[in-house]
């Protein structure tokens, strides 16, 4: 109806909402983009259009918060093709990773002309809705934090904590490592380095008490001294290939250990906010909750992937599941999911960076050369599902797959209109059969990296239909409508 008060209804919807165990079957009404009432039955006279959600899970739209759009393929293209495959997995807000450098857009420079370029190349691309976070590499980048904070929604800084010493792919001398970081004369990128980074997130969070809490800085964990020795031996070892080397020649304590570091130097820098990036291993959780203990005023959070939880070094995919840090032992996998059932993990992510084929390097179905293959891969499409399919068998209630997936991360990095099925949220929304099963192939993603690590493995949860800002993005496999993604500046308005 013209004059209805909803501009969509979705019925018979089993709604997943944080911080609620109960499962209710409840109607969603849904007006100016926003959850506007929640009831058990709202008539459909009441809506202009209908949705009928089939008694299908219906979870809070999934915030993906950490993503690498643009990392290995232009910006544009890829914030199009790898949106698409968000959205077809439940995914309605992208927080992606960004910095100077090569890759990315391939230049150095101030953010204040390096940002400006990636919102423009950004705009009108993304299916979904989309946010940065930023890495201080330069010196200079410093001194920008606070602008990026208070005037361009950037509160979210990150440290590559190998960066200084090691490749992206594996070893490199300190001149080819200046020249991919775009390095000035002036310019380190060590331990000194990240210590004013976190100083600098520090006195943002005092000078800005209203913003204090979504300030933070992200650390990926690995040590490069430790990294070139185990690099080193495990070449010269026979016994050892593919994924099981890559894991060898990034060991978990080198993850650790980065842990310890990052948290002494967060305390010292006095910094309160700060996020371990994809923990991979035994050690690297049990360093990450020792250090909670050591430092219990520092709010620390601790953050897996997908990818980390449904692969190990036997994938038969091979140099296709290729990442930093490296995809682990069965062993590390099974702690990993101990940890997520009990309540050590704060989010999951996919940590999505497309890498197609060509550009991987890693042979015909991945069986190439492990060292040769570039890091990363996509998989932002299968999120939901992973965390769905396998947590369910292993009794992880569907209220903390919500909190994982969707309100842990939106309120650490001020998506304050995200995470949760409310009035008042954006309606983001994720419908989800339960019962459908179906075996994961690269030719049915919208991504253009044109294989997955997760090929061949059946998954039970399928994502059928997804709601951005209530409007269909993605439903009968396809998606729908044109790219209607916001760049969202954080924090966003909180909900009423």
């Amino acid at each position: 109806m013209a004059d209805a008060p909803f501009e969509l209804v979705i019925k018979n919807a089993r709604v997943v909402r944080p911080g609620r165990p109960d499962v209710e079957r409840l109607d969603l009404g849904i007006r100016d983009g926003r959850f506007a009432r929640i009831a058990a039955d709202i008539p459909v006279s009441d809506a202009r259009a209908v949705h009928d959600a089939g008694g299908q899970l219906a979870f809070p739209g999934v915030v993906d918060a950490h993503t690498h759009v643009g990392i290995y393929g232009p910006l544009a293209e890829d914030a199009a093709t790898e949106s698409r495959a968000a959205v077809s997995g439940g995914v309605t807000t992208m927080v992606t990773y960004f910095r100077t450098g090569q890759y990315y857009l391939n230049r150095g420079g101030a953010y204040a002309d390096f940002f400006p370029e990636v919102l423009r190349q950004s705009q009108g691309r993304y299916h979904c809705d989309y946010a940065y976070h930023l890495a201080p590499i330069a010196g200079a980048h410093i001194d920008e934090m606070e602008a990026l904070a208070t005037r361009h929604g950037v509160p979210s800084f990150k440290i590559f904590m190998f960066y200084g010493g090691y490749g992206l792919h594996g070893q490199a001398g300190q001149d080819a490592q200046r020249q991919f970081l775009k390095l000035g004369p002036e310019d380190t990128y060590d331990l000194a380095h990240f210590e004013f980074i976190l100083r600098a997130a520090g006195r943002i969070q005092r000078a800005h008490p209203a913003l204090a809490e979504h300030v933070s800085v992200s650390l990926h964990c690995e040590i490069a001294d430790i990294l070139n020795a185990y690099t080193r031996i495990v070449g010269r070892d026979r016994s050892l290939s593919g994924l099981r080397a890559y894991s060898a020649a990034r060991p978990p304590h080198a993850e650790g250990l980065a842990v310890w570091i990052a948290a002494y130097l967060a305390n010292e820098a006095a910094c309160s906010n700060v996020n371990l990036l994809h923990l991979s291993s035994r050690k690297a959780l049990e360093a990450a909750t020792a250090m909670a203990g050591v430092f219990p005023h520092i709010d620390f959070r601790r953050e897996i992937t997908v990818g980390h939880l449904l692969l190990d070094v036997d994938a038969p995919t091979a140099a296709f599941a290729k990442v930093n840090p490296p995809i682990r032992p069965r062993e590390d996998v099974e702690y990993l999911w101990r940890a997520v059932l009990d309540g050590r993990v704060d989010w999951i992510v996919s940590d999505h960076a497309c890498c197609a084929a060509e550009v991987k390097g890693a042979g015909p179905d991945g069986q190439g050369d492990i060292w040769l293959a570039k890091s990363g891969f996509g998989g932002t499409e299968y999120l939901l599902a992973g965390v769905f399919s396998e947590g369910r068998k292993r009794g992880l209630p569907y209220h903390r797959m919500a909190e994982l997936t969707a309100l842990n991360p939106a309120r650490r990095y001020g998506l304050l209109d995200k995470g949760d099925i409310e009035i008042g949220y954006d309606a983001d929304l994720a419908l989800l059969d339960p019962d459908r099963r179906f075996v994961v192939r690269a030719v049915d993603s919208p991504s253009s990296q044109g294989y997955t690590p997760f090929e061949g493995q059946e998954l039970t949860g399928r994502v059928t239909a997804t709601f951005l800002r209530g409007a269909l993005a993605w439903a009968d496999g396809a998606v729908v409508g044109g790219a209607r993604g916001r760049y969202v500046a954080r924090p966003s308005r909180r909900p009423a």
